[in-house]
C-alpha cells in the first residue's frame, strides 16, 4: 500500500482538496488488477497533511476469463482493467464517464471482455470512496482533539516503536542461529524462490537478499515488488512477541536486494494474478524457514473461479496452518495474509448456478509431529448450467514442508467430475492451474493442502490439534483460552489449544 501511495504523489503532484485518486497496476505499487487502490489526500490549512487509502478486491474487471483470475493469462493485458492513476472524484465529482471507459477498455484486446458487472463495480468504488472519507473524518477529529503537531509525533513513535521491536528480533534471532539464516522453496513448476538473511548482532539491521530466485515465468505468478515487501513486513510483525500496530516502520531495519528481471521483480508487462495469491505465501514459507520459526501452511490461496458472459464469480478455499514449537496447526482455515472470508451456502446456492455438495475436513492431510499440522477442506461444487470455470492453485507438486524433524502436509488436489451420460463418470485431475468448460451436472472437487508438522512425531503420531479445540473450564462449560503472550503467529494459531 505504501509503495501505491508514494506512487501517486509523483503521479499527480498538484492534488486539489476534493480529489480521489484510483489505480490497480502492479508496476504502481499495486498487487494484482482485481485489487483496486483508492487514495484520497487530507488537508488541513490547505495542505495536504495525510493520505488515506483502501484497497479492495473486485471480484470481475474484465480480462479473459470471468472472474478476473484467469489460470492461463501471459500478459498483464489479458487479467482485466490496468490503471496507472486516475481521478475518479475530482474537486468532489464523481468521474463515472471515465471510470466506466478504463473498466471496460480490455474488451478491445482479443479474447478479452470489460468487465462483466460494471454496476457492482462502480457501487464498490464509491464505498471506497465514502470508507476513505469516514477515515478522514476520524483523522480531523483526531488533530481537533489533540493537536496535529502531536498527532504527527505519535505517528512517528509508531513507526519507531515497531522498527526497535524488529530490530530487537533480529538480535534475538542472530544470538539463537548465528547472524546468516538462508531457505529455499519452489513453486510447482519448480521456480526456486531462495533468500539469504544477513543479520548485523550488533544494530540488528538485515539484509534479505533473494538472489538465486528464478527468472520471471511464461504465466501468471510473477509477484511485483509489493508483494515481497508486504509478505516480509507481515512475517516480521507475525514473529513478534509485542503486540503493535503493523506498519512501515517494521521494514526500518530491512534493505532488500531483489535481483531485477526475477519471478519478484518482473517486467511491468508480465502477468501477475497469481502473485499476490500464491507466490506471496511461498515467500511467507521461505521468510519463516529461514527464522526456523514454524512449518509451512497451506501455502495457497485455492483460487475458483465461474461464470459465463455476464457474471463472475470467485472464492478461496481455507486449508492446514502450520505448527509450532508449542503448539498444533489449525484445521481448514486461511493463513497469513488470505484476510478473506468464504460465501455462505445458502447465499451461494440461490445466487449461482451451483449446489454445494461437500465442504469438509480434509482428515489426515496435515503432517504429523509432536505438534500435527492442521488439515486441509475438501469442496464439492455441482453446477446447474454451462459455465467457464478456472482453477488458480499451487502445493500440488511441492508438499507443506514440515520442521525440526516434522513430516509434511500433503498436497491439494483439483478434481472434475463430468456427469453421467452414456461412458458413466469420469474424474478428471485439473492440475494446478486450468481453465475448463463444464456442463450440467459437472462437479469440480477442490482438496486444499494440509499444513507441515513441527518436531518428531511420538509413537502415537504426535496427535491432532483439533482434538484440543474446545476446553472445558470448572464448571464443565466450553470455554476458549485467549492467549495474551507469545508471537502473533503463536498466539494465532494456539488460540484453541489447551
Amino acid at each position: 500500500m505504501q509503495d501505491a501511495v508514494r506512487f501517486q504523489i509523483r503521479n499527480f503532484p498538484e492534488m486539489r482538496d476534493g480529489d480521489v485518486i484510483v489505480a490497480n497496476h502492479p508496476a504502481c505499487g499495486g498487487s494484482h488488477l482485481p485489487d483496486i487502490t483508492v487514495i484520497t489526500p487530507v488537508f488541513h490549512d490547505g495542505k495536504i497533511i495525510f493520505f488515506v487509502a483502501s484497497r479492495g478486491h473486485h471480484a470481475d474487471i474484465g480480462g479473459i476469463s470471468p472472474g478476473s483470475m484467469p489460470s492461463n493469462s501471459t500478459e498483464l493485458w489479458q487479467e482485466g482493467a490496468a490503471i496507472t492513476g486516475f481521478k475518479i472524484v475530482e474537486a468532489g465529482v464523481f468521474q463515472e464517464k471515465g471510470i466506466t471507459e478504463l473498466l471496460m477498455a480490455p474488451g478491445k484486446y482479443p479474447g478479452c471482455s470489460g468487465s462483466r458487472n460494471l454496476a457492482d463495480n462502480l457501487s464498490d468504488l464509491r464505498a471506497q470512496v465514502a470508507a476513505n472519507h469516514r477515515g478522514i473524518t476520524l483523522c480531523k477529529q483526531l488533530i481537533a482533539e489533540c493537536g496535529l503537531r502531536t498527532v504527527h509525533a505519535y505517528m512517528e513513535f509508531i513507526r519507531a516503536n515497531a522498527e526497535n521491536a524488529v530490530r530487537e528480533l533480529l538480535k534475538q534471532t542472530a544470538a539463537k542461529y548465528g547472524p546468516r539464516l538462508h531457505a529455499k522453496d519452489f513453486m510447482d513448476d519448480g521456480s526456486p524462490i531462495e533468500l539469504t538473511v544477513t543479520i548485523d548482532p550488533a544494530t540488528g539491521s538485515a539484509t534479505f537478499d533473494f538472489s538465486g530466485t528464478g527468472p520471471e515465468v511464461y504465466g501468471n505468478f510473477n509477484a511485483p515488488l509489493s508483494i515481497t515487501y508486504s509478505a516480509t513486513l507481515y512475517t516480521l510483525r507475525a514473529m513478534l512477541d509485542s503486540d503493535i500496530p503493523l506498519n512501515q516502520g517494521c521494514l526500518g531495519p530491512v534493505t532488500f536486494y531483489i535481483p531485477s528481471g526475477c519471478l519478484l521483480s518482473p517486467s511491468k508487462d508480465a502477468a501477475v494474478v497469481g502473485g499476490n495469491v500464491m507466490t506471496s505465501q511461498r515467500v511467507v514459507d521461505v521468510v519463516l524457514r529461514a527464522f526456523n520459526y514454524c512449518a509451512a501452511s497451506q501455502g495457497d490461496c485455492n483460487n475458483l473461479t465461474f461464470g459465463n458472459d455476464s457474471f463472475g464469480y470467485y472464492e478461496t478455499i481455507a486449508g492446514g496452518a502450520g505448527a509450532g514449537p508449542g503448539w498444533h496447526g489449525r484445521s481448514g482455515v486461511h493463513t497469513h495474509m488470505t484476510n478473506t472470508r468464504i460465501t455462505d451456502p445458502e447465499i451461494l446456492e440461490r445466487r449461482y448456478p451451483v449446489v454445494l455438495r461437500q465442504f469438509s475436513l480434509r482428515k489426515g492431510s496435515g503432517g504429523a509431529g509432536k505438534w500435527r499440522g492442521g488439515d486441509g477442506v475438501v469442496r464439492e461444487l455441482e453446477f446447474t448450467v454451462p459455465l467457464q470455470v478456472s482453477v488458480l492453485t499451487e502445493r500440488r507438486v511441492h508438499s507443506p514442508y514440515g520442521l525440526a524433524g516434522g513430516h509434511s502436509g500433503e498436497p491439494g488436489r483439483n478434481l472434475l467430475i463430468k456427469g453421467g451420460g452414456d461412458g458413466g463418470k469420469r474424474t478428471i485431475n485439473l492440475g494446478g492451474k486450468c481453465t475448463v468448460k463444464v456442463e450440467a451436472g459437472d462437479t469440480v472437487m477442490i482438496c486444499t493442502p494440509g499444513a507441515g508438522g513441527y518436531g518428531a512425531p511420538d509413537a502415537a503420531g504426535g496427535g491432532n490439534g483439533d482434538d484440543a479445540m474446545q476446553v472445558e473450564n470448572n464448571e464443565g462449560e466450553v470455554a476458549v483460552p485467549y492467549l495474551q503472550t507469545g508471537s502473533y503467529l503463536k498466539r494465532k494459531f494456539e488460540q484453541y489449544s489447551n
